[in-house]
């Protein structure tokens, strides 16, 4: 069977010369299945995961679209609306739109959230081409007055699972209610779970299916394998591994934006440049972050989920999983940001005794084991992980510290008067941490900080700990200089109400 071109599926200039001058050689399988609908204006369903040329295939027929039907437009208002659930991944869009739609006189303009508003305002006044946006700003913009979604003509729903997964599903449907009911419209997901199908039967009107892979990576060009580490064991075992690897420009992911925070930070304490981005962090802070990481400044970029879509970065040799995903799919746009563009890339899951169970389910969904890392890099990392481990001034994984409503943690008394946590018999995690870690506050041994969360109650700024062996008692009544207690209300008792004895806490008395 002959090759397809993009001038075979319909395309015409001068789009043909600004696909060309992308790089772009030969149609992905998405795009031939898709180009050719679309400029027929049919609604499509696409089931395609990143990285497979998804964004050219609605960019280039809209753009064709609207060159041949140039008309004025309305102030506060878009032709095209486009609806993408991060910032990165909306800005990726409106790039692809700005260097296919060089040279015509086709507008854009692209709005999110985490930055002012003005300009965007501004942009929009009077009107545009094509927008490309994220839920919430979208919103925030149309009850304000300042866009009318009223003169949609194409909609575009992009990552549409992805959305769900951050609670974006109202907005969708909201947005959905807004635009003309005559429009067409165009929803893409990674996934095809029941809520996207359930929402694509409502939105879509006789569509088009173009599936590619459906909840299957493409793992030809990506060297998977699944490093056994134990938790407290990752962070030395990460370092090592990416010394010993041949690493060009690496890309780590972790569960929470407080575990990128860290990680981060280990990492350039060890002297391996890197920076964390999740959605915490402003806008500003996540463009100049991109850029070093680009650049190559930035040797290790740390990201949540949020960046496991969206972010297109060539040449991204390794991606390290240091926490597997709790939902499987996940795991597979994780990977998907290596072995772009025809290259080759590794994926390296660092997995403990707790997330066995998630590495199954990763590998039901693969339908295929992921094999055991070897090797010796691995072992240059397992050895490291070891020396770390029984270095008596390791740092631990801790509990983030307890603040009380008044700023501060309770004085001397919230701190350890006794045995620390962990020296008692049936402790498991004491008996390898020394008081002298480093990162413990002052007056606090690591092993107190390593304790169970359980064993913790929080009252009233201080930490109390049942488990230890020294409690504290209630609070010392104020006395005049006689003797004789001052008025006032009683130690324990409520204000404005009657007394409260903290019998929970048995120690000594207040005598």
């Amino acid at each position: 069977m002959n090759e397809s071109t993009f001038e075979s599926l319909g395309l015409v200039e001068p789009i043909l010369s600004a696909v060309s001058a992308s790089g772009y050689e030969h149609p992905t399988p998405i795009q031939t299945a898709s180009i050719p609908a679309l400029l027929a204006g049919r609604d499509l369903l696409g089931c395609a995961q990143t990285g497979t040329g998804k964004t050219a295939a609605f960019a280039l027929p809209i753009i064709q679209y609207l060159q041949k039907s140039l008309i004025s437009r309305n102030p506060r208002s878009c032709r095209i609306l486009v609806v993408a659930p991060t910032r990165e991944l909306a800005a990726q869009i409106d790039t692809s739109f700005e260097g296919y739609a060089k040279g015509s006189r086709i507008t854009r303009a692209c709005v999110f959230g985490g930055v002012g508003k003005s300009p965007q305002v501004k942009a929009l006044s009077r009107g545009v081409d094509v927008l490309t946006a994220t839920p919430g700003r979208l919103l925030d913009l149309q009850s304000q007055g300042q866009l009318s979604l009223a003169n949609v003509e194409i909609l575009v729903l992009d990552e549409a699972d992805r959305m769900f997964d951050m609670g974006f599903i109202r907005d969708v449907r909201r947005i959905v209610s807004l635009v003309p009911k005559k429009r067409q419209t165009l929803l893409f997901s990674a996934t095809m779970p029941a809520d996207i199908a359930s929402l694509a039967n409502q939105v879509l009107c006789d569509p088009v299916r173009v599936s590619v892979s459906p909840e299957k990576p493409t793992v030809e060009l990506i060297s998977q394998s699944v490093a056994f580490v134990e938790k407290n064991d990752k962070r030395a075992y990460l370092t090592a591994l990416i010394r010993a690897q041949d690493t060009e420009r690496v890309m780590v992911f972790t569960r929470t934006k407080h575990g990128a925070d860290r990680l981060a930070s280990a990492l350039g304490r060890d002297g391996i440049p890197a920076a964390a981005i999740h959605a915490n962090k402003s806008q500003n802070n996540r463009t100049r972050t991109m850029d070093g990481f680009r650049s190559g400044e930035i040797r290790v970029l740390v990201a949540t989920d949020l960046a496991a879509r969206g972010i297109d970065v060539d040449g991204i040799s390794h991606v390290y999983n240091f926490e597997l995903p709790e939902v499987p799919e996940t795991y597979v746009h994780r990977i998907g940001r290596t072995a772009r563009a025809g290259a080759s890339g590794q994926a390296v899951a660092l997995c403990d005794s707790a997330e066995r169970p998630l590495l199954k389910a990763i590998e039901k969904l693969l339908r295929l084991p992921v094999p055991v890392a070897a090797g010796p890099a691995f072992e240059t990392a397992r050895l490291a992980a070891k020396a770390d481990r029984e270095n008596p001034a390791r740092e631990v994984e801790a509990p983030r510290p307890y603040r009380g409503g008044s700023g501060r943690s309770g004085g001397p008394s919230s701190r350890s008067s006794g045995p620390s946590h962990g020296s008692g018999p049936g402790h498991s995690s004491g008996d390898r941490h020394s008081s002298g870690a480093r990162g413990a506050p002052r007056g606090r041994s690591s092993s107190s900080l390593h304790a169970g969360r359980n064993s913790r109650i929080m009252e009233t700024g201080r930490e109390v700990d049942h488990g230890a062996a020294v409690a504290r008692g209630p609070r010392q009544a104020r006395r005049l200089p006689d003797g004789r207690p001052a008025p006032g209300r009683s130690p324990g008792a409520r204000p404005g109400g009657r007394g409260h004895e903290h019998s929970a806490r048995k120690g000594p008395s207040a005598e």
